[in-house]
């Protein structure tokens, strides 16, 4: 094909593409979505400015409800969706107003199903526009989900409006209800470390936990001391705040692996129940600072870092420092001393945490350990964990005297694999099965399970000729 026929060819399929966007809308006689949008606002619509704002995936289904509650201040408000298919969800506003793509139809709204709890969805625009009045202007808001496939990774949303101030305010307004009714508040939330995805839009709402008081085997002081720091100064927040006291707090719960840190920290949420709690472990802690900004915006809050040391360590042990580390000083540091926000830290490692993290008030300014359990502590793990198996007092005492230097795990498995002994038996678990499991616990070729549910090294191994099971 030479120089000349290849230029008639591009300016054929030039105006045959033009011709097909001019006679898109035409067949069949549907409405053009720049023409409905037109006659709605009184202006064309082409020539009218779009305010955008970015709206964070986790956060989409607050805006929904924002805007849906404006909207409801006109009886006469509509909704209003954009033909064209998959070409559509390459476009803005501002092109399907404008140009060849103004002649795109009139389509159905799309929506989409987002959570807003454990056990909860929300149907919500996931890509069309409300139509309705707003400060005695007429206003239109498309809003668009984030679509990765399509190069969206962020929601958006985009106000069209012949008033300009009309449009700032409107978005302004939303902004706030947004965070007044964000279905976030006082949910139990954990952020995906992979990436956002569609069914859980970035986030993943957990159950909050139910452990009483009696289910945390701690010593007394120690116990009172966390629940004061985190309960206590909530419960007395409007007061401390009269008197110019800070309510910003950092707790650290350090011990062995397999004491109980994390339960603990589960009775906390409990006792919490009307605080947002975003629940940081593994490489989702790279989201301490929007974790941060969450519970500023939604506070009454905690943010829970667990196993903190993992990225928290000293300085002095890495050549370069660890970035993330920053992260989380950053994120302390930057709210408000009247912030009703709890840091609650967990490490098994103490002694490789950064100073300036535990040292300094308003980062951490509690710590307390949780230790192996004593005698008593480790009778009272194995009445929690017994169920309904009627032991004998006899062997359970013996039992917590054998376990000397193990942890709260311990207690649990062995438990579990008494059990599993009675079941294998095919009868009902009775002391001798608890006393079997405890010989496999103990026994010398049992030392990789040990090192695995946290002991510590305080209990000598005790031979067993008995049965093991895994």
């Amino acid at each position: 094909m030479g120089e000349m026929e290849l230029r008639g060819f591009l300016e054929s399929f030039r105006e045959l593409s033009e011709l097909a966007h001019q006679n898109y809308a035409e067949d069949g006689d549907q409405e053009r979505f720049a023409a409905a949008l037109t006659a709605y606002l009184g202006r064309p619509a082409g020539q009218l400015a779009v305010v955008t704002e970015e709206v964070m995936n986790h956060r989409f289904a607050d805006w929904d409800v924002a805007l849906e509650i404006l909207a409801q201040g006109d009886p006469q408000a509509m909704e209003l969706g954009v033909g064209g298919g998959e070409m559509r969800y390459h476009q803005t506003l501002p092109d399907f107003v404008a140009g060849s793509h103004g002649r795109l139809p009139v389509g159905q709204v799309d929506y989409v199903s987002v959570p807003t709890g454990p056990h909860s969805h929300r149907r919500a625009i996931g890509f069309g526009m409300r139509l309705f009045h707003h400060r005695g202007e007429p206003i239109g808001v498309m809003q668009r989900r984030s679509n990765p496939r399509f190069g969206q990774d962020k929601c958006t949303v985009e106000v069209i409006c012949a008033d300009g101030d009309v449009a700032t305010a409107l978005l302004d307004e939303a902004r706030e209800l947004s965070i007044e009714h964000s279905v976030l508040r006082g949910q139990v939330i954990s952020f995906e470390s992979s990436g956002y995805g569609a069914e859980s839009s970035g986030i993943t709402f957990l159950e909050r936990p139910e452990i009483t008081a009696e289910q945390v085997i701690l010593p007394p002081a120690s116990m009172e001391r966390i629940v004061a720091h985190v309960v206590g100064i909530a419960e007395h927040a409007e007061v401390l705040r009269r008197y110019g006291q800070h309510l910003k707090r950092g707790l650290l719960l350090y011990g062995p692996p397999g004491t109980g840190k994390t339960h603990t920290v589960r009775h906390l949420i409990t006792r919490s129940p009307g605080h947002t709690v975003a629940v940081l472990a593994g490489e989702s802690l790279a989201y301490v600072s929007l974790a941060a900004t969450l519970a500023r915006a939604l506070q009454p809050a905690i943010v829970v870092l667990e196993d903190c040391d993992l990225v928290a360590e000293d300085r002095g042990m890495s050549p370069t420092g660890r970035p993330l580390l920053f992260e989380v000083l950053d994120a302390m540091d930057g709210l408000d001393a009247d912030a009703d926000v709890t840091f609650l830290l967990t490490t098994n490692r103490v002694e490789t945490l950064e100073r300036a993290l535990v040292q300094r008030p308003g980062r951490v300014d509690q710590a307390v350990e949780v230790p192996l359990p004593d005698a008593d502590g480790r009778r009272r793990l194995l009445e929690l964990y017994r169920g309904p198996v009627g032991y004998g007092d006899e062997v359970l005492l013996e039992a917590a005297e054998r376990s000397e230097g193990m942890t709260a795990s311990f207690m649990k498995e062995l438990m579990r694999r008494s059990v599993l002994l009675a079941a294998v038996d095919g009868v009902e678990p009775d002391d001798g099965h608890l006393r079997t499991a405890l010989d496999g616990l103990l026994a010398g070729q049992e030392e990789l399970t040990r090192v695995l549910l946290g002991n510590s090294g305080g209990a000598e191994a005790s031979p067993s000729e008995g049965r093991e099971v895994g």
